[in-house]
Order: structure tokens, then sequence, then C-alpha cells
């Protein structure tokens, strides 16, 4: 593309909605976040169904507080944005986000994360009874929480990657055909730059709103859509040296096929897995970005656990026999459209059991790998990664050394996507994470890729020497947080407790009292899969209008409760799967996403809604510098992005430290009496290893699994040892060579007489005894109270010790410089203008002809002249002028001599300092 071209995304001008109701319709009145424009929106409330008018023309401050005024409001609601509409058996309710925080930003975009929202009536039953059910609809919809983990953005789409969104676009509305239109060119032949503001197309399957935005669909203005992911997001910053650079996690949790832990396993007929997140690590530099993107997703295949039995773990069972892959092809093909190649799976399920449980998972997902791996060419083949990580946590083994390596082969083969005001690069492929339920393994696993990212990322940006990053430092800390408050958000969504298995128990750091926590989250997560799944299952089934309840059907159908499984409900189209297709089973990846391997089809294909050419980088549309800066606005310190980076990352560096360094390891003191003794001859990382679902799989190893780890305990790691090192006063205080490189000394004799020497000669020229020429030149004796010491004087222009018994071990000797008799007659004539201007205010022109020249007399002549007309004394006019002369003077009659010019600029600055 030509870089005379650029594209920015349109700023929704709808960031602020207040709310009017009347007992016959609700006013939505939105305008941008300057005030400065508004648009009206009318809605009826006495109509059956949901009828929306909106005021085509823009309306300015005047307009509408001449509206307002003109009608009478039973109450108003201020919000940010409307969410949309949703309907269930009676009536429309409006949904609206009433508070909103900032979480994040990317450049100049603001990410809000959502605090409250509302929900409003807008059909009047007028009089009727509201059916029964009705209530009991409104509940289960209100359990998926839209206060915690949602978040928007009206300047930035949130449903796609960075890469993505810096991407060109290529082709403009809804109804275009990437496979047989024509895609645009950008050439830019005018020679001036070109801006182009776009509004882009959402990737539906991360916006959990899609479903109430559909009755707004084609009647409002698209500023009015807010599309919203559901997820986690959060941003910290490492201090540099005091340049900040930003990191932020964005996890999105997509809307096909989801649920709750238990279930929803495998995938359906469309190649949606459940539990499928996108994670993105971006970081930022100024212009300078860089992201990596990677994939967590249950095993593409038709399998399930049994609930219907109160254990732990249920049987993992294979429901459906898929011998050609139908369903893992559609999904590696969605994954290769959207990211490209190769798709690299990282499986960590477990390979060899006593009793078969999870090899099950392993022995199919290899078998289906292995045959659609025949019809790809080698280069975009999958890349099948197999580690048992439990397995190799209970061994002597480093878990994350192993998957450090696995983190190097894998960007080595996909890449990052890089971009600046000069360069930019892409990363072509996806990394595919997994385990049974894709929550405690695959979060450590994510972040010992993520933290071999950062290093790749931070050496891009020019911060690291090497593609490397340590332990226990504060960059690690700080993304080791990120991914450990990622983890428990994804935990909590799926499996309804926190993380069990911490990165700190890979890591084998974690401390005995943790074994208390992870049996708590253990319980936790065993009730809410027990108790509460199955309704959590039907909220999250209705909000995302998977089961629509129908007035007209309620009678006839069950209800939603009533349903044995919603099979059906996510496989709504699987008669048309059920029939022969024309497509060959060979044929599993489309020959149009094969001709754009490696890179990927939408990336390189992007759509967009709408596209206008902006003729100033100035107009609101795309100003985002007043979008992000406020600076008519008053808002505490708390709520500012900039302060909750700052007191978050400090809650991750040490009080105290001598290195300052965020890539340097830190040692970090730990109690030592929360350690766990090693009462059953294993130490406090295996004990929390074998919590919870671990414990249930004891039994479950190979024989030789468990000789090998019986009475054994696993080797500490450095990290480890490095935590329990004892606290000494080296280790709080550490030599300067330790941390600068150059150790304090006492100095040697022959320093300190130099220094005595160059301290003698500075108190011999700058002391004076009223400014007279008889001034007596008193020696400074520093060792005169000394036994063995002697003063300094000054004798025939030299530097004397004044006892003979001290030993000079000088190198050299410094003796002040010679004046002549030549300079100093010149220098006496100088001093003679002293009482003749100073006093008299006269001069000797000819002396000033001499000395300064016919400029300074003319200067003289002036200053006389004006001292008579203006009777002002001439002193003060000429004390700051004629010392400056007459220094030049001097210099230029002594430019020839060095030798006499040093010591006279010693003596004239002497003598004008009094």
């Amino acid at each position: 593309m030509d870089k005379g071209v650029s594209f920015q995304p349109l700023i929704s001008s709808i960031q602020k909605v207040a709310l009017f109701e009347t007992k016959a319709k609700l006013y939505l009145i939105g305008s941008n976040s300057k005030e400065t424009r508004f648009r009206v929106l009318e809605i009826d409330r006495r109509a059956p169904e949901l009828t929306i008018y909106e005021n085509p023309n823009e309306l300015e401050k005047g307009d509408i507080r001449k509206f307002v005024q003109s009608r009478s409001f039973t109450r108003s609601i201020s919000a940010y944005g409307v969410l949309g509409f949703v309907q269930f058996l009676e009536g429309y309710y409006l949904l609206l986000v009433t508070k909103r925080t900032r979480c994040a930003f990317i450049g100049k975009h603001i990410i809000y994360a959502i605090k409250d929202t509302a929900m409003i009536r807008v059909n009047e039953t007028a009089g009727k009874q509201m059916h029964p059910l009705e209530q009991r609809y409104v509940k289960m919809f209100t359990n998926v929480d839209l206060n915690s983990n949602f978040y928007f953005s009206y300047s930035y789409d949130l449903t796609h990657s960075l890469q993505y969104n810096l991407s060109v676009p290529k082709f403009v509305g809804n109804r275009c055909d990437i496979v047989n239109d024509e895609p645009l060119v950008w050439q830019n032949r005018t020679g001036e730059r070109m801006t182009y503001a776009f509004r882009g197309v959402a990737r539906e399957r991360f916006v959990w709103n899609a479903f109430l935005l559909r009755p707004m669909c084609n009647v409002v203005h698209k500023d009015w859509m807010l599309d919203i992911i559901h997820g986690f997001i959060s941003q910290s910053s490492i201090s540099i040296f005091g340049r900040q650079v930003y990191v932020c996690l964005i996890a999105r949790r997509s809307t096909r096929f989801a649920g709750t832990r238990f279930l929803k396993r495998g995938a359906n007929f469309h190649g949606d897995v459940a539990n499928e997140v996108e994670t993105e690590q971006i970081v930022l530099d100024g212009n300078r970005m860089c992201s990596f993107t990677q994939l967590r997703g249950s095993v593409p295949s038709h399998w399930s656990q049994d609930v219907s039995k109160m254990v732990p773990k249920p049987q993992i069972a294979i429901d459906l026999s898929d011998p050609y892959g139908e369903t893992a092809g559609k999904h590696y093909q969605r994954l290769m459209f959207h990211y490209g190649a190769p798709v690299v799976i990282l499986n960590l399920v477990k390979t060899r059991e006593k009793r078969r449980h999870e090899c099950l998972l392993s022995e199919e997902m290899q078998s289906t790998v292995n045959y659609l791996n025949q019809f790809l060419p080698p280069q975009f083949r999958i890349r099948y990664i197999e580690f048992d990580m439990a397995r190799k946590s209970r061994g002597k083994g480093n878990v994350m050394e192993k998957l450090a390596k696995i983190a190097e082969t894998v960007i080595q083969q996909t890449g990052m996507f890089y971009h600046d005001d000069e360069q930019s690069q892409k990363q072509t492929g996806i990394v595919r994470v997994n385990c049974v339920d894709c929550l405690d393994r695959t979060n450590t696993a994510q972040f010992a890729i993520g933290k071999c990212v950062l290093a790749h990322q931070l050496y891009d940006l020019g911060f690291l020497k090497e593609r490397r990053l340590e332990f226990e430092s504060d960059c690690v800390t700080m993304l080791e947080n990120l991914y450990e408050d990622h983890g428990d958000t994804l935990a909590l969504q799926y499996g309804g407790s926190q993380l069990v298995h911490r990165i700190k128990t890979y890591r084998k750091t974690a401390v005995w009292a943790s074994q208390g926590n992870d049996i708590m989250q253990t319980l936790s997560r065993y009730y809410s899969n027990t108790f509460s799944d199955t309704e959590k299952q039907h909220s999250i089934n209705l909000f995302l209008g998977y089961y629509i309840p129908s007035k007209a059907e309620v009678n006839k159908t069950l209800h939603i409760w009533d349903l044995e499984t919603d099979f059906y409900i996510h496989n709504s189209r699987f008669d048309d799967i059920r029939q022969i297709s024309s497509i060959p089973l060979t044929q599993w990846v489309s020959p149009f996403v094969m001709n754009w391997l490696p890179a990927a089809v939408s990336d390189e294909n992007r759509v967009v809604k709408e596209l206008i050419k902006i003729h100033s980088n100035d107009a609101e549309i795309i100003d985002y510098y007043s979008n992000f800066h406020y600076d008519y606005k008053l808002t505490s310190f708390e709520e500012h992005i900039d302060y909750q980076l700052s007191h978050l990352s400090r809650n991750m560096i040490p009080a105290f430290r001598s290195n300052f360094s965020p890539f340097e390891p830190i040692r970090r003191q730990e109690s030592t009496g929360l350690k766990n003794p090693s009462l059953t001859g294993q130490s406090s990382t295996s004990s929390a290893n074998s919590s919870s679902s671990d414990r249930s799989d004891v039994d479950s190893e190979s024989d030789e699994e468990d000789k090998s780890t019986k009475n054994t305990a696993p080797s500490s790691s450095n990290n480890s040892s490095r935590a329990e090192d004892p606290v000494t006063l080296s280790s709080m205080f550490p030599m300067t060579n330790d941390i600068y490189g150059f150790e304090i000394k006492m100095p040697k004799r022959a320093d300190m007489l130099k220094y005595e020497q160059y301290a003698e000669m500075n108190r011999i020229c700058s002391a004076t005894d009223g400014g007279t020429q008889d001034t007596v030149l008193k020696p400074y004796n520093r060792y005169s109270q000394m036994p063995q010491g002697g003063g300094l004087s000054v004798k025939n222009n030299e530097i004397v010790v004044g006892n003979a018994n001290v030993n000079r071990d000088i190198d050299s000797d410094v003796a002040i410089p010679m004046v002549s008799e030549k300079n100093r007659a010149i220098y006496e004539k100088y001093c003679q203008l002293k009482d003749t201007i100073m006093t008299n205010y006269e001069c000797d022109p000819l002396i000033l002809k001499e000395m300064v020249g016919d400029k300074m007399q003319r200067r003289i002549w002036i200053h006389q002249n004006y001292r008579v007309r203006s009777r002002l004394p001439m002193r003060q006019s000429m004390v700051p002028v004629v010392p400056q002369v007459a220094s030049d003077s001097i210099d230029r009659a002594h430019a020839n001599s060095t030798e006499a010019l040093s010591g006279v600029r010693v003596l004239i600055k002497s003598y004008l300092t009094k």
C-alpha cells in the first residue's frame, strides 16, 4: 500500500445517552463526548411491537434544550450507551450502560469496562395481566452479570486483533463477496497525503450483545450500535528507567457453543468448540506496537462427560465417531481463514494412564490431525505438539523450562505482529492450547508462551540485548500477575471458581498456605458444577439468543428449563449438515483459503461498512487526541487510567531495592514460617499439585510412574532457592562495586597532598584584606595540630611544605605562573581607572584610547552628557560597564602572552569580587 494513504477508524458520535420517559413514549437523546452533536430516538410504548423513529438530522444544544423544556417527563436516566432490546413473552426491554470505568487504552483509543446497567420496560401492558412466566425469564436473563467482565470502546474494534485493525480495507459494504469481487487498490498519484475514515465490521463471534442489537439493525444510525465483548482486559506498565512501556492483555470469549465447564464439551457440527477464548498480548511504546495472538479451546470432536453422577471427575465418552474429521476440519479451516498457517496445537492432555480417561482425547485428536494433514502441503500442515504437563509436574522435570522451549519453537514458526511508522511485520499462524477443561494447565502454558513473546517484543522495541527474560524480575512478575488474573476470571466464568493449579504451582514456588486455598477452590468448583451450572447454561442460551421464548408456542413446546438437552439449540442447521455435499471430504480447506496461505484471508481481505475521505486531520470524527484528553473535565486521580497503572505496577515492585532494572531478578523476601514442613516426604509444590482434580488421578498413573515418583521430592528450582536464601547485611546493603562497578576506598596520601596544593592556591588567590595592595597572605596550616603534619606556604611563587619531615610522594608539583614586569605595569595602569572613573567620573582620553579604543570613549561621553541632563549619578550606569570592557581590553592586549594572561585573570577576578 502507498504510504501516502492512511486509514483511521470513526469515533462514535453517541457516547452519552439521556433517557426521558413518558407514559406514551420513550425518548433517547444521544450526544458525543463534548455534547455538541445530538441525535434523538423516539420509541412508541403503546404499540404491540417495537416501533423506533429516529430524527435523520443532527441537532444542536439549543434545539435539545427547547425539546426537553416543551415536554413533561416522568423520569430521566443518564447512560453511556445502548446495549439493545430483548423480548420474552410480553413486551420489549431496553438495556442501557449506566456506569463505566476506564480499564485500558491502545494508542489514543480508550477501553471501558461496564460497571452497571439498567433494564427499562418499553411496552406498557395497559392494565393487562402479565404472563406468569415473564418474571422467571427476566430473572434468568439477568443471571448473566453485565456488570463484570464486559468491555466496549467507542473507537476501537475489540472483536478483532490489533493486526486486523491496522490492516488496509479492501472491500466496502456488508454485501460484498471477497471471492468474486475485485479488491480496492490504494495508490496515491497526487503526491498529497490522503486520509480515509472507515467504519469496521465487528466479528460477530465475539459480540455478546449481537442478538440484542438485531431489533436496531437497519433502523437507527450506526453510531447507536455499541458492541461489547466478554472475557478479560487488563493493562499494566513497565518502567524502563523512567520510560513507560504498556502491556495489555485482552481475552475474547466466543459466543458460539458457549457454556459452562461440564455441560459444554467438544464441538458442534459447525466446528465451534467449547471454552474458546482468543487471548492477545499487546505491547505499546508510543507509535510502536507489538501483538501476539493465541487461542484456547476444547478438543474439536464430539465428546462429553456424564454429570448425572455426583463425582469429581465424570468419565469421558466419545459420543460420535468422525472418521473423516469433518468437524475438526471445519474448525481448523476457520483458524486458517482468520489467522493463517501454520496452526500449532499444544495438547496438554495426559497420554499415559493406568485407567483410560484423558488419553482418549489425545488419541482422538492426534489421529484426526494425522488424517487431515494428508491433504495439505507440507509447509501448511498442522503442527501437533504433545506435552503431558500433569505428569511432568509430579516428577523431577522442570515444567516451565520445557514450556519455554516449546514457546520458542512456536514463535519461530508463527512470528508476531510489529508496527511502526516505517515498517510492519505480521503474525502468520496461531498457537492453539488445550487440556481437558482449558483452565489451569492451559493458563500456565499460555503464560509461558506470553513470557517468551514479551522477550521478543521488548527486543524488537530495542529494550533488551537478547531475547530472554528472567523469573523474579519486575517485568516477568507483572506479566505473571496479568495471566493469573486472566486465568482466574475465565475460570470463574466457566467453572465457578478461581484457578486451582496456579502458575506458582507449576513453577514450584507455591507456599504451604496455598494448599488451603486450592482445596476451597476445588470445593467451590465442584459445588458450582453440580448445582448451579444448569441454570447458568440456560441463562447463557437465553442471553445469546439460542433459545427464543415465544408466546404463541408457549403451550405447545417445552420451556428452556424443561429441555433434556440443548443439542438442537447449538446445532440448529443439523438437517442441512447431514445432506451430502458436492465438495469432496479431502478438500476440507477451500481453494480460496489455500491460495492466501500462509497469510490470513481476513487480514488480507478486510471488509468495512463505509469509507469516508477526510480533508482535515482535525476532523471531529477522527480527532482521537480530543477524545482521549478531557481538558475541561474534573476527575479524581483514582479514576484516571495512568494512576491505576502506576499503582498496579507499584504493588509488584519491592519497596527497597538496589537494582532498578525491570529485567534483572530481584531477591524477594518471603516468610519462612509459611513453608510446608516435609511431613510426607514431598515438598510444598508436590502437595499443592496433588490437590483438587489431580488427586483423583494418582491411581490412574502407570506403574512405572508410581515407582519413579514414590518417596521422591522434586528438586527446587533456582527461583525457589533464591527465595529461601537468608537475609544478611551484605544482601540488604550490597557493595558499590556490585551495583555501580566501582568501590569506595580511602584516598592515597599523594592524592591528598595534591588536593591540598590546589585548595591552598584557591585560598591564597581569592583571600584579600580590604582590597589594598599591602595584603598579607597568611598561609593556612592544616597540619598545625597534627604531630607529623606540615603547613603549606607560598615562597617565591612556589608552594612549600612547612615541615621538612613530611614525605613528599607527589608525582609533580604545580607552581604559580610567573607574571612579567611589563604585564604588571599594564595591570597597575588599569587599576588607576578605578579612582578616576568610579570616584571622579573622569578618565584620561589617552588611556582609554590606548586600552579600550574610541568606542568606549564615545560611550563614556554619552553617559557623562546623560548624567548632566538627567542629574542621575554616573555610578549607576558605569559600574556594570567598565569591568567587562576592561576585561575585554586585557584579553586583546595579552592575547599573545598566555603565561601572563592566567595570572592577571586570577588577580582581576579577586579584585573585582571585592
